[in-house]
């Protein structure tokens, strides 16, 4: 409300100057709360994909037959050869030595290639060989290789064509004859796994016999019960999946003619596969592109220099680009599985493929079409073929130069740069939608060399970086090897790039742990955590890698515990980073899951006391790390446990129990996990504390009610009859004593409200860490359970339990409730007896299970003890979730009977007193150990590593959708603000009657509240709020709060109005609950126990909030003490101020721009002014005691001469200057007020009463208008007045009555 004047020129200028002041907070500048990415999406880890990269096993070609059947000087009788023809195998011409040399020098010459690519093989050659010498050679190298690949090379050229008949030749032992080989044979004697090559005229034939063989063999495998009928030579013929693995490569199709240009080999295709240079140098010589280099000759080609093993030599240099580019060809062209198949699994075979690629190139411009098993696409087209012409072009111009000149130097081929730069580009526009980069084989490649290392590594972090479909790509084509070898680097400059890659490969595959610790990986990592020199982000990024390692993995905890992953990690915890300081607390959580050597490292270097100071830490997602790794600390699984354990892991759960009110859910499910693994250690303990708290709280239901808090006698009275519930409470103690029967509560049932009221600080909520030491006092307090120190820790441990097993996000109340059921479950069945005299004096307990039979209860027994669930339903803590909850065992039978069993002063240690224990053994089957809960805080916090790191984000980016749209809201914004100046410059002398809509709502509207710039209200009732829209007066939707039973709604706030907004809801049991998406697809952001000390009073207020979106700060009141002050970026509570009052607070102001003053209006009249900057001792600065009644509503005006303003239902509005503790203005106006609103802008003052009326006025008292009826309803009275509200900018006015009606009103622009 503005402090204008009556000049309308002066309020023109004060309205346009105060627009101005505000458009520079507003919009862009105001922080949007509660938008994290833990708000923003689940808490689940990222869909693993099966990787398919790595091979299942990888195989080796141990032994290969060199069968040669040349026949030097006879030509077979089916061929026909030219004149000349080509002569040359193994590049020997056999026509210049005798025949038997010749042969020998040829198979000696082709056993030096093949050794090129596999020395380590057993080579055996057969020259000529007999059917006989054939079988013999193939049974003893399969007999030898066992399980490993045998090669079988077939030169054909001195013997007959294949037959149709599946039959190749060999010779006779005179070689007088040609004889027939069947292939069905040389299948059984090779076995598999096998590979075949085929150097031979119509070589396709022998390909199609293979396959119809293996075929039969399938067929005989399935029809024939005897194993005779698949043997032949009594070798065992392989089995039909065996066949399967056999590869296969043949020279030509099946009517094909090997060529016979004299300028070519007569065994092109073999040259092909084991000289690919040396041919792909001959073949470019005899294309016309050779004419592109002057002067370039076969005969000089065959003085390139240099080694093929030396990348530095042009020889070496070729080689290299010729490996890069075939590899790329393959893995632009196959199938993934299958080049995984072809070119992973086998050095040999994958180097025979690539090469097989370029016989399929010069072979089919001889009309050859080479022939494979299994078959390749056609790659001879592809277009990496014209770089590998460039390449050549490029190295042989050079070739006259160096061999005229030896001291001319080798100019390098730009081949790998430009194919790194085409990366790049790709990278530029690359998505998952679009084509894998064909590059990324030739990436790879160039990790190799030093001189383009860096850049590879830069572009290949950036290509994993889109997402786990990149890295997946990149494990496919390789990758793994490549990086593996690079961390024994010591280079400097790799370290922030390997540390990425691996990051990236670890988050979307985390079997790469057990490669990493093999190779000593881990050390790198190590070394890279440690260095105080590397950015904190790459520290980061390690101590994830470090956690990934030892994650789940025992070799990886040693490794790392070796070391000294602990001490390096607990010297950063303070390290201003919030991440690494996450990361750190992971893996140290990580490094002693179920591992004593890393937990009593741990001890010795006091790592639970240096985690606990971070469990103050302002990041949300480091408090949660810090009690993850806490919680694994203490879950130790040894049968033998020493004290010195037991005093550690019960400190470390009395320093967890201060976490129990955080204010993020993250870190109160990390809590009850943690809880979760201390009562499993200490089962026995907790179920007879729990044992103890339940007998406790049936004494106290005998005892007689007891005044739960004062007020003023003007203000309230303490209802001992009929009083309202704190919620929380009374879930509490239904937790407590849950194992008791009795009849359904009832508002007015005076003992069960007299057994809540009489909860004293063994058994309330409020006496646990955290709850405020100024709340109300009770009697018949009973002292805490004595024995064992150690017992207030169980006590403490056990009551953060209950608290959170009624916490407001189901998340966190199913799993403590799971941990508490399952202790009162064994409490219960453990202190069972068997057969005792029911005495009339003692307390009996009902079966535990929901029953509609009436129960024989004594005197004295609490009328219902179950746990409700959010319907009202009373359950048996039943978990309605993810977890199936144990049950207690239910009998029908006589009632137990267990507190007077047990003296009062026993230890909580004692067994209890001797009797004989019920040995039924359904009831121990029952009696379970219990479950761990677990969450998935730790996969979705690796799930970070697996998204984009480098993209900017949405909010950053200023093309994407998400910024469009800020724009338009702040567009839209500006003009809500703007176009509602005239309404408010004649607000203050126009009258506000006009209904512009009115509607019944679902239940008695309890606050109602303007959205600032979308045309819809919220109205909240109880339990639901609905969604209205005032304009066109329909409802668009409501949310059901979630809040308990016998609690209601008592505020609603619109968070980030000016952007993404969120839905704000407070019950007056303390709960506040933040909703996304809240009129169609409802989701619960976060939720958290704003006030957790709530008064039960006659009067309360419930919970009162004031919202500052300026500081993104949270003002928590109502039936309290205390005024608590909330953040909402580090979700934590700030302050507690004690508010001096023993009444509630009604109302709360702040000035949100000075961030200083805070104003709270109470219920025994008093204003109080408090200085936010100060103490809690000296906060409270001035007491303004004028009002004789109860405040309804505090208002601070805007602007720095701007009043405060305070209404109370005596129907006095005072105007105070925060200067002076007198009023400097005061209006009287009606008496009996239940709710009053002022415009913050507009000088209107709305009242509600109980006599169902509303008056509108100025700020000098003058009466604008008065509603008494609705319009349109033929003259129906409006109900008493429940709540009002005005829109924030425009002149509007929202009322709820007790009739469920709400109306809205506006001023008519025609009337003045």
């Amino acid at each position: 409300m503005l402090n204008l004047t009556q000049s309308g020129t002066s309020e023109v200028d004060v309205i346009a100057e105060l627009f101005d002041e505000e458009d520079e907070l507003f919009d862009w500048h105001l922080p949007v709360a509660f938008n994290e990415l833990r708000h923003r999406e689940k808490i689940e880890g990222s869909t693993k994909v099966t990787q398919t990269w790595r091979m299942k096993e990888r195989m080796k070609t141990v032994s290969v037959a060199l069968v040669l059947c040349l026949n030097v000087g006879v030509d077979p009788p089916d061929v026909v050869k030219t004149s000349p023809c080509a002569r040359l195998e193994s590049w020997i011409d056999p026509t210049t030595s005798s025949p038997q040399k010749a042969l020998e020098a040829i198979g000696s010459n082709l056993q030096k290639q093949y050794e090129r690519w596999q020395p380590r093989a057993r080579y055996k050659q057969s020259l000529d060989p007999t059917v006989d010498e054939v079988k013999k050679l193939c049974s003893s190298l399969r007999r030898n290789a066992k399980e490993e690949r045998v090669l079988f090379h077939y030169n054909g050229h001195g013997v007959p064509k294949p037959t149709v008949n599946g039959e190749i030749w060999v010779f006779n032992k005179s070689y007088t004859q040609y004889i027939p080989l069947s292939v069905y044979d040389l299948q059984t004697w090779m076995g598999s796994p096998s590979i075949y090559v085929y150097d031979c005229s119509n070589a396709g034939i022998i390909v199609e016999s293979f396959k119809q063989f293996s075929v039969q063999r399938e067929h005989e495998v399935e029809t024939s019960s005897s194993m005779s009928s698949s043997q032949r030579f009594n070798s065992p013929a392989p089995s039909p999946s065996a066949v399967k693995n056999c590869i296969q490569l043949a020279a030509c199709g099946s009517t094909e003619f090997l060529p016979m240009n004299p300028e070519l080999p007569a065994d092109l295709f073999t040259s092909c596969l084991t000289t690919p240079i040396k041919i792909a140098l001959k073949w470019y010589v005899l294309q016309n592109t050779s004419k592109l280099v002057p002067n370039l000759t076969a005969e000089l080609v065959d003085k390139v220099p240099g080694q093929l093993n030396d990348r530095r030599t042009m020889l070496g240099e070729l080689n290299w680009i010729f490996t890069a580019i075939t590899d790329t060809i393959a893995w632009n062209t196959l199938p993934r599985d299958l080049f995984q198949k072809l070119f992973r699994q086998d050095l040999l075979v994958a180097s025979l493929f690539r090469n097989f690629l370029l016989a399929e190139r010069i072979m089919r411009s001889y009309n050859c079409t080479p022939v494979s098993g299994p078959k390749l696409p056609p790659t001879y087209q592809h277009p990496m073929w014209q770089a590998w012409d460039l390449a050549l072009d490029l190295c042989l111009r050079q070739l006259p130069r160096l061999l005229e000149d030896e001291g001319s130097t080798f100019q390098h081929s730009p081949f790998f740069t430009e194919q790194l730069t085409a990366f790049q580009v790709w990278l530029t526009y690359g998505s998952e939608s679009r084509n894998p980069p064909e590059q990324l084989p030739i990436v790879l490649q160039v990790l190799l060399s030093q001189v383009h290392r860096l850049r590879a590594l830069d572009l290949l972090g950036r290509f994993l970086d889109l997402g786990p479909w990149a890295v997946s790509l990149a494990l496919s084509v390789g990758i793994f090897p490549y990086v593996l070898k690079l961390l024994q680097s010591s280079a400097r400059e790799l370290r922030p790039l390997l540390v990425f890659i691996w990051a990236k490969i670890l988050s979307v595959d985390s079997s790469c742990q057990a490669d990493l610790v093999k190779d000593n990986g881990h050390k790198y990592f190590l070394a890279v955590l440690a260095d105080p020199y590397m950015p904190a982000e790459h520290r980061t990024m390690a101590a994830f890698v470090l956690s990934m390692i030892v994650n789940d993995y025992r070799q990886g905890q040693e490794a790392a515990l070796q070391g000294n992953v602990i001490s390096v990690c607990l010297e950063q915890l303070a390290d201003t980073n919030n991440s690494l300081r996450q990361w750190l607390a992971l893996c140290l959580g990580k490094v002693w899951t179920s591992f004593d050597n890393a937990r009593w490292c741990g001890v010795r270097d006091s790592a639970h006391e240096k985690l606990a100071k971070m469990l103050n830490d302002p990041t949300p997602e480091v408090r949660a790390a810090t009690v993850y790794a806490l919680g694994t600390f203490i879950n130790n699984n040894s049968s033998e446990r020493s004290d010195h354990a037991n005093n550690i892991d019960l400190g470390v759960g009395m320093t967890l129990a201060s976490v129990g009110q955080d204010g993020n859910p993250l870190v109160r499910k990390e809590l009850v996990v943690a809880f979760g693994y201390l009562v499993t250690q200490f089962e026995a303990q907790f179920a007879t504390v729990a044992t103890q708290l339940i007998e406790e709280e049936r004494q106290k239901d005998k005892a007689v009610p007891i005044v739960a808090a004062e007020a003023p006698e003007n203000f309230a009275s303490v209802m001992t009859s009929g009083m309202k519930r704190s919620s929380s409470r009374t879930s509490v103690k239904s937790l407590l004593t849950s194992t008791s029967s009795g009849q359904q509560p009832s508002p007015g049932n005076t003992s069960f409200c007299s057994s809540i009221s009489s909860m004293d600080s063994t058994s309330s909520v409020e006496s646990m860490p955290g709850a405020s030491d100024s709340r109300s006092k009770r009697a018949g307090s009973n002292p805490s359970i004595p024995g064992l120190s150690f017992s207030n820790i169980y006590i403490m441990v056990w009551k953060t339990l209950l608290q959170l097993a009624i916490d407001p996000v189901n998340e966190v109340a199913d799993m403590a409730k799971y941990i508490v059921n399952t202790i009162k479950l064994k409490a219960t069945t453990t202190s069972k007896p068997s057969q005792m005299m029911p005495n009339p004096a003692m307390t009996h307990s009902a079966p535990a299970s929901p029953s509609n039979r009436p129960v024989n209860t004594a005197q004295g027994t609490p009328p219902q003890n179950y746990l409700y669930d959010e319907s009202g339903r009373p359950v048996m803590g039943g978990i309605k979730r993810d977890f199936s909850s144990p049950r207690l065992p239910s009998s029908t039978s006589s009632p137990y009977t267990y507190s007077t069993q047990f003296s009062r002063n026993r230890k909580i240690f004692d067994k209890g007193p001797s009797q004989v224990e019920e040995k039924e053994e359904e009831i121990a089957n029952r009696v379970k150990q219990t479950s761990v809960v677990s969450t998935d805080y730790f996969p979705w916090c690796c799930k970070h590593f697996a998204q984009p790191l480098m993209r900017l984000s949405d909010e950053q980016d200023p093309e994407s959708f998400p910024h469009h749209e800020r724009e338009y809201h702040f567009t839209r914004n500006a003009h809500v603000r703007n176009e509602a100046k005239e309404e408010q410059m004649r607000a203050g002398f126009n009258r506000l009657d006009d209904q512009v809509f009115v509607n019944r709502n679902q239940g008695i509207p309890s606050v109602i509240k303007f959205h600032p710039y979308e045309s819809f209200m919220a109205v909240a009732d109880k339990e639901m709020v609905s969604f209205w829209n005032w304009e066109q007066g329909t409802k668009l939707g409501s949310i059901c709060n979630e809040n308990p039973k016998h609690t209601k709604i008592t505020s609603v706030e619109f968070l980030n109005a000016h952007d993404d907004t969120l839905m704000l809801t407070g019950s007056d049991d303390g709960a506040v609950r933040i909703w996304r998406d809240y009129i169609e697809n409802v989701e619960m952001v976060s939720a958290f126990q704003a006030l957790s000390d709530m008064i039960p009073l006659s009067r309360g207020s419930g919970l009162v909030i004031d919202w500052e979106q300026e500081s993104g700060m949270l003002l928590a009141s109502g039936d309290v003490r205390t005024i608590k002050i909330w953040d909402s970026r580090s979700e934590t509570k700030l302050q507690d101020i004690p508010t001096g009052a023993d009444s509630c607070v009604t109302s709360l102001a702040s000035d949100s721009v000075g961030r200083s003053l805070l104003i709270a209006g109470c219920g025994d009249g008093t204003v109080r002014l408090f200085d936010r900057r100060l103490g809690p001792t000296e906060c409270r600065v001035m007491t303004l005691r004028e009002h004789n009644h109860r405040v309804l509503k505090v208002h601070l005006q805007k602007g720095s001469e701007g009043k405060i303003v305070s209404t109370s239902n005596g129907g006095d509005v005072r105007f105070w200057d925060p200067r002076f503790t007198e009023s400097v203005r005061v209006l009287n106006l009606q008496q009996g007020l239940t709710a009053v609103d002022m415009h913050k802008l507009a000088d209107v003052i709305a009242c509600g009463s109980m006599n169902q009326y509303i008056g509108i006025y100025n700020q000098s008292g003058d009466s604008l208008s008065t509603i008494k009826y609705h319009e349109g309803f033929l003259g129906q009275r409006i109900g008493a007045i429940s709540c009002l509200a005005f829109h924030p900018y425009k002149v509007k006015l929202a009322a709820g009555g007790s009739d469920s009606f709400i109306s809205v009103y506006s001023t008519s622009m025609k009337r003045s």
